[in-house]
Protein backbone atom coordinates (compact mmCIF):
# COMPACT_ATOMS: atom_id res chain seq x y z
CA UNK A 1 0.00 0.00 0.00
CA UNK A 2 2.69 2.42 1.01
CA UNK A 3 6.24 2.18 -0.38
CA UNK A 4 9.00 3.93 0.65
CA UNK A 5 12.60 3.79 -1.14
CA UNK A 6 15.70 5.57 -0.25
CA UNK A 7 14.04 8.48 0.92
CA UNK A 8 16.51 11.20 2.23
CA UNK A 9 15.26 14.67 2.92
CA UNK A 10 17.69 17.81 3.16
CA UNK A 11 16.71 21.29 4.87
CA UNK A 12 17.91 24.49 5.03
CA UNK A 13 19.96 25.56 8.44
CA UNK A 14 21.36 28.95 8.74
CA UNK A 15 24.80 26.77 9.23
CA UNK A 16 24.16 25.44 5.60
CA UNK A 17 22.32 22.46 4.23
CA UNK A 18 21.43 19.23 6.81
CA UNK A 19 20.10 15.44 5.81
CA UNK A 20 17.21 15.21 8.35
CA UNK A 21 16.56 12.15 6.48
CA UNK A 22 19.30 10.05 4.81
CA UNK A 23 18.31 7.02 2.55
CA UNK A 24 15.02 5.27 4.41
CA UNK A 25 13.16 2.74 3.20
CA UNK A 26 10.05 0.73 4.22
CA UNK A 27 6.44 -0.61 3.43
CA UNK A 28 3.22 -0.56 5.20
CA UNK A 29 0.77 -3.12 3.97
CA UNK A 30 -2.99 -3.09 5.22
CA UNK A 31 -3.15 -4.48 9.05
CA UNK A 32 0.70 -3.63 9.81
CA UNK A 33 1.99 -2.32 12.66
CA UNK A 34 4.96 -0.77 12.33
CA UNK A 35 7.19 1.11 15.30
CA UNK A 36 9.86 3.65 14.92
CA UNK A 37 12.25 4.39 17.75
CA UNK A 38 15.01 6.91 19.07
CA UNK A 39 16.13 9.84 20.62
CA UNK A 40 14.98 13.09 19.90
CA UNK A 41 16.28 14.66 16.92
CA UNK A 42 16.86 11.57 14.94
CA UNK A 43 14.87 12.49 12.41
CA UNK A 44 10.83 10.69 13.56
CA UNK A 45 9.02 13.27 13.30
CA UNK A 46 10.55 14.22 10.02
CA UNK A 47 9.80 11.04 8.39
CA UNK A 48 6.46 11.51 9.45
CA UNK A 49 5.81 15.00 8.04
CA UNK A 50 7.82 13.67 4.73
CA UNK A 51 4.76 11.12 4.48
CA UNK A 52 1.92 13.69 4.92
CA UNK A 53 4.02 16.05 2.25
CA UNK A 54 4.25 18.87 5.26
CA UNK A 55 7.49 19.58 4.98
CA UNK A 56 9.26 23.07 5.21
CA UNK A 57 9.29 24.85 1.96
CA UNK A 58 12.80 25.03 1.58
CA UNK A 59 13.10 21.10 2.23
CA UNK A 60 14.69 19.15 -0.90
CA UNK A 61 13.08 15.78 -1.23
CA UNK A 62 14.76 12.78 -3.31
CA UNK A 63 13.72 8.91 -3.37
CA UNK A 64 10.39 7.55 -3.34
CA UNK A 65 6.88 7.95 -1.43
CA UNK A 66 4.12 6.06 -3.34
CA UNK A 67 0.48 5.32 -2.12
CA UNK A 68 -1.08 2.13 -3.79
CA UNK A 69 1.78 2.76 -6.67
CA UNK A 70 0.89 6.82 -6.55
CA UNK A 71 4.25 8.58 -6.61
CA UNK A 72 4.03 11.54 -4.03
CA UNK A 73 7.27 13.23 -4.15
CA UNK A 74 7.27 16.34 -6.14
CA UNK A 75 3.77 16.12 -5.91
CA UNK A 76 1.27 19.52 -5.67
CA UNK A 77 -0.22 20.19 -2.45
CA UNK A 78 -3.21 20.30 -4.41
CA UNK A 79 -3.06 16.26 -5.14
CA UNK A 80 -1.95 15.75 -1.12
CA UNK A 81 -4.34 17.75 0.45
CA UNK A 82 -6.63 14.81 -0.72
CA UNK A 83 -5.07 12.54 0.84
CA UNK A 84 -4.01 14.00 4.29
CA UNK A 85 -6.94 13.38 6.59
CA UNK A 86 -8.56 10.89 4.06
CA UNK A 87 -6.14 8.16 3.11
CA UNK A 88 -3.77 8.77 5.47
CA UNK A 89 -4.78 10.27 9.21
CA UNK A 90 -2.03 11.64 11.57
CA UNK A 91 -2.37 12.19 15.79
CA UNK A 92 0.16 14.80 16.25
CA UNK A 93 2.34 14.72 18.98
CA UNK A 94 1.55 17.23 21.22
CA UNK A 95 -2.62 17.30 21.95
CA UNK A 96 -2.43 21.07 23.53
CA UNK A 97 -1.48 22.81 20.14
CA UNK A 98 -2.86 20.32 17.53
CA UNK A 99 -6.22 21.87 18.09
CA UNK A 100 -7.35 25.42 17.26
CA UNK A 101 -8.65 26.79 20.30
CA UNK A 102 -11.07 29.11 18.03
CA UNK A 103 -12.97 26.59 16.84
CA UNK A 104 -15.37 23.94 18.68
CA UNK A 105 -14.31 20.60 18.76
CA UNK A 106 -17.04 19.51 16.69
CA UNK A 107 -16.09 21.59 14.26
CA UNK A 108 -12.92 20.05 13.84
CA UNK A 109 -13.39 16.32 14.02
CA UNK A 110 -16.16 16.83 11.28
CA UNK A 111 -14.07 19.42 8.96
CA UNK A 112 -12.23 16.34 6.86
CA UNK A 113 -15.59 14.50 6.50
CA UNK A 114 -16.88 17.32 4.58
CA UNK A 115 -14.44 18.21 2.77
CA UNK A 116 -13.21 14.74 1.89
CA UNK A 117 -16.32 13.01 1.84
CA UNK A 118 -18.42 15.89 1.19
CA UNK A 119 -21.30 15.63 4.12
CA UNK A 120 -23.44 18.10 4.71
CA UNK A 121 -23.76 19.45 7.83
CA UNK A 122 -25.94 17.02 9.76
CA UNK A 123 -24.89 14.10 8.67
CA UNK A 124 -21.51 15.50 9.50
CA UNK A 125 -22.19 16.40 12.80
CA UNK A 126 -24.23 12.98 13.30
CA UNK A 127 -20.74 11.14 12.31
CA UNK A 128 -18.71 13.60 14.89
CA UNK A 129 -20.62 12.31 17.74
CA UNK A 130 -19.96 9.31 16.97
CA UNK A 131 -17.03 9.13 17.09
CA UNK A 132 -15.77 11.27 19.97
CA UNK A 133 -18.14 8.69 21.87
CA UNK A 134 -16.39 5.65 20.10
CA UNK A 135 -12.58 7.36 21.45
CA UNK A 136 -14.12 7.83 24.92
CA UNK A 137 -15.31 11.19 25.31
CA UNK A 138 -18.57 11.03 27.84
CA UNK A 139 -21.44 12.78 27.16
CA UNK A 140 -20.49 13.89 23.60
CA UNK A 141 -23.62 15.28 22.29
CA UNK A 142 -23.89 17.62 24.60
CA UNK A 143 -19.77 18.59 24.53
CA UNK A 144 -19.79 18.23 20.63
CA UNK A 145 -19.83 22.47 20.90
CA UNK A 146 -17.25 22.89 23.26
CA UNK A 147 -13.68 23.94 22.24
CA UNK A 148 -10.42 22.70 23.31
CA UNK A 149 -9.61 24.53 26.74
CA UNK A 150 -12.98 22.97 28.47
CA UNK A 151 -10.97 19.60 28.12
CA UNK A 152 -8.31 17.83 29.86
CA UNK A 153 -5.23 16.63 27.97
CA UNK A 154 -5.97 13.21 27.91
CA UNK A 155 -9.76 14.03 26.37
CA UNK A 156 -7.55 16.15 23.99
CA UNK A 157 -5.95 13.71 22.76
CA UNK A 158 -8.76 11.52 22.36
CA UNK A 159 -10.29 14.50 20.19
CA UNK A 160 -6.81 14.31 17.88
CA UNK A 161 -7.22 10.90 17.12
CA UNK A 162 -11.26 11.09 16.41
CA UNK A 163 -9.84 13.45 13.78
CA UNK A 164 -7.30 11.30 12.33
CA UNK A 165 -9.68 8.59 11.82
CA UNK A 166 -12.69 10.85 10.67
CA UNK A 167 -12.60 9.73 7.01
CA UNK A 168 -11.51 6.39 8.16
CA UNK A 169 -8.11 5.90 6.59
CA UNK A 170 -6.01 3.55 5.07
CA UNK A 171 -3.14 4.46 6.95
CA UNK A 172 -2.55 6.02 10.61
CA UNK A 173 0.36 8.11 11.72
CA UNK A 174 0.95 8.57 15.28
CA UNK A 175 3.73 10.59 16.48
CA UNK A 176 4.31 10.12 20.32
CA UNK A 177 0.44 9.81 21.06
CA UNK A 178 0.91 9.94 24.69
CA UNK A 179 3.66 13.24 24.94
CA UNK A 180 2.79 14.80 28.29
CA UNK A 181 -0.01 12.45 29.54
CA UNK A 182 -0.08 10.36 32.81
CA UNK A 183 0.61 6.83 32.72
CA UNK A 184 -2.74 5.64 33.25
CA UNK A 185 -3.96 7.91 30.47
CA UNK A 186 -1.41 6.60 28.55
CA UNK A 187 -2.12 3.22 28.65
CA UNK A 188 -5.70 4.04 27.79
CA UNK A 189 -4.68 6.02 25.13
CA UNK A 190 -2.53 3.19 23.18
CA UNK A 191 -4.82 0.83 23.86
CA UNK A 192 -8.12 2.60 22.02
CA UNK A 193 -5.37 3.07 18.60
CA UNK A 194 -4.78 -0.79 19.17
CA UNK A 195 -8.63 -1.59 19.38
CA UNK A 196 -9.20 1.17 16.31
CA UNK A 197 -6.28 -0.03 14.05
CA UNK A 198 -7.90 -3.47 14.55
CA UNK A 199 -11.19 -3.06 13.92
CA UNK A 200 -10.85 -0.86 10.67
CA UNK A 201 -7.34 -2.67 9.64
CA UNK A 202 -5.68 0.07 9.01
CA UNK A 203 -1.20 0.12 8.92
CA UNK A 204 -0.17 1.65 12.06
CA UNK A 205 3.57 3.53 12.06
CA UNK A 206 3.79 4.44 16.08
CA UNK A 207 6.87 6.86 16.85
CA UNK A 208 7.95 7.11 19.95
CA UNK A 209 11.36 7.16 21.83
CA UNK A 210 9.66 4.95 24.28
CA UNK A 211 10.94 1.33 24.08
CA UNK A 212 8.45 0.13 26.22
CA UNK A 213 5.61 1.24 24.22
CA UNK A 214 7.02 -0.07 20.45
CA UNK A 215 7.52 -3.51 22.08
CA UNK A 216 3.86 -3.97 23.47
CA UNK A 217 2.21 -2.41 20.30
CA UNK A 218 3.55 -3.24 17.17
CA UNK A 219 4.54 -6.07 15.00
CA UNK A 220 7.93 -4.51 13.30
CA UNK A 221 10.00 -1.92 14.31
CA UNK A 222 12.74 0.43 13.31
CA UNK A 223 15.76 2.30 15.22
CA UNK A 224 16.46 5.76 13.78
CA UNK A 225 19.88 7.58 14.39
CA UNK A 226 21.39 10.56 12.63
CA UNK A 227 18.33 10.80 10.09
CA UNK A 228 18.93 6.75 9.03
CA UNK A 229 17.26 3.94 9.67
CA UNK A 230 20.29 1.73 11.78
CA UNK A 231 18.63 -1.32 12.73
CA UNK A 232 14.81 -2.89 11.80
CA UNK A 233 12.90 -6.23 11.48
CA UNK A 234 10.36 -7.76 13.54
CA UNK A 235 9.75 -6.60 16.97
CA UNK A 236 10.50 -9.94 18.52
CA UNK A 237 13.26 -10.42 16.60
CA UNK A 238 15.01 -6.93 17.33
CA UNK A 239 14.64 -7.06 21.17
CA UNK A 240 15.68 -10.88 21.13
CA UNK A 241 19.17 -10.10 19.23
CA UNK A 242 19.56 -6.35 19.41
CA UNK A 243 22.54 -5.56 16.61
CA UNK A 244 23.62 -2.46 16.66
CA UNK A 245 25.88 -0.48 19.72
CA UNK A 246 23.28 1.79 19.46
CA UNK A 247 19.79 -0.15 19.79
CA UNK A 248 21.65 -1.66 22.64
CA UNK A 249 22.12 1.43 24.27
CA UNK A 250 18.96 2.29 24.17
CA UNK A 251 17.84 -1.04 26.13
CA UNK A 252 20.44 -0.48 28.38
CA UNK A 253 19.15 2.99 29.45
CA UNK A 254 15.35 1.77 30.47
CA UNK A 255 14.08 1.78 33.92
CA UNK A 256 13.80 -1.17 35.83
CA UNK A 257 11.29 -2.01 38.12
CA UNK A 258 12.68 -2.92 41.60
CA UNK A 259 15.65 -1.28 41.11
CA UNK A 260 17.26 0.22 44.32
CA UNK A 261 15.95 3.66 45.57
CA UNK A 262 18.97 6.16 43.97
CA UNK A 263 19.90 3.49 41.42
CA UNK A 264 21.20 5.63 38.42
CA UNK A 265 19.91 5.35 34.95
CA UNK A 266 22.51 3.96 32.84
CA UNK A 267 23.00 6.85 30.00
CA UNK A 268 24.91 6.59 26.07
CA UNK A 269 27.99 8.94 26.16
CA UNK A 270 27.63 11.56 24.31
CA UNK A 271 24.87 13.56 22.88
CA UNK A 272 22.41 13.36 19.47
CA UNK A 273 24.97 15.47 16.90
CA UNK A 274 23.73 18.10 14.66
CA UNK A 275 22.18 17.12 11.75
CA UNK A 276 25.20 19.66 9.83
CA UNK A 277 27.55 17.93 12.12
CA UNK A 278 27.62 14.65 10.99
CA UNK A 279 30.18 12.43 10.10
CA UNK A 280 30.63 10.76 6.81
CA UNK A 281 31.02 7.58 7.79
CA UNK A 282 28.15 6.58 10.79
CA UNK A 283 26.62 8.89 12.67
CA UNK A 284 27.27 7.01 16.09
CA UNK A 285 30.77 6.31 15.92
CA UNK A 286 31.21 9.23 18.72
CA UNK A 287 29.41 7.48 20.78
CA UNK A 288 29.69 4.69 20.09
CA UNK A 289 32.47 2.00 22.32
CA UNK A 290 32.80 -0.56 19.47
CA UNK A 291 34.32 2.32 17.22
CA UNK A 292 37.09 2.21 15.15
CA UNK A 293 38.71 5.14 13.05
CA UNK A 294 36.78 3.31 9.76
CA UNK A 295 33.79 3.93 11.40
CA UNK A 296 34.34 7.30 11.28
CA UNK A 297 35.03 7.93 7.64
CA UNK A 298 32.92 5.15 6.03
CA UNK A 299 29.29 4.60 5.68
CA UNK A 300 28.17 0.98 7.12
CA UNK A 301 26.04 -0.77 4.47
CA UNK A 302 22.66 -2.77 5.32
CA UNK A 303 23.63 -6.13 6.38
CA UNK A 304 21.36 -8.93 7.30
CA UNK A 305 21.24 -10.33 10.67
CA UNK A 306 18.96 -13.04 10.06
CA UNK A 307 15.74 -12.65 7.34
CA UNK A 308 14.13 -9.35 7.84
CA UNK A 309 16.57 -8.41 10.28
CA UNK A 310 18.78 -5.93 9.18
CA UNK A 311 21.37 -3.23 10.76
CA UNK A 312 23.61 -0.87 9.56
CA UNK A 313 27.36 -1.24 11.19
CA UNK A 314 30.83 -2.16 10.15
CA UNK A 315 31.57 -4.05 13.54
CA UNK A 316 28.24 -6.33 13.81
CA UNK A 317 30.71 -9.78 14.08
CA UNK A 318 32.12 -8.03 17.54
CA UNK A 319 28.74 -6.27 18.91
CA UNK A 320 26.81 -9.88 18.49
CA UNK A 321 29.63 -11.45 20.53
CA UNK A 322 29.91 -9.08 23.30
CA UNK A 323 33.16 -8.00 22.43
CA UNK A 324 34.36 -4.09 22.61
CA UNK A 325 38.30 -4.16 22.01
Amino acid sequence: MLEINHLSVQLQTQRGPAFAIRDVGFTLKKGDTVGLVGESGCGKSITAMALMGLLPENAKVTGSIRLDGQELVGQSDTVLRRLRGNRIGMIFQEPMTALNPVHTIGHQVAEPMRLHRRMGRNQARAQTITLLERVGIANAASRVDAYPHQFSGGQRQRITIAMALACEPDILIADEPTTALDVTIQGQILDLIHDLVQERSMALLLISHDLGVIAQNVERMMVMYGGSVIESGSTSRVFGHMAHPYTRGLFGARPRLGAPSGTRLTTIDGTVPELVDLPVGCAFSDRCSWAQPACVTTAPAAETIKPGHVARCLRLDAVMAGDKA
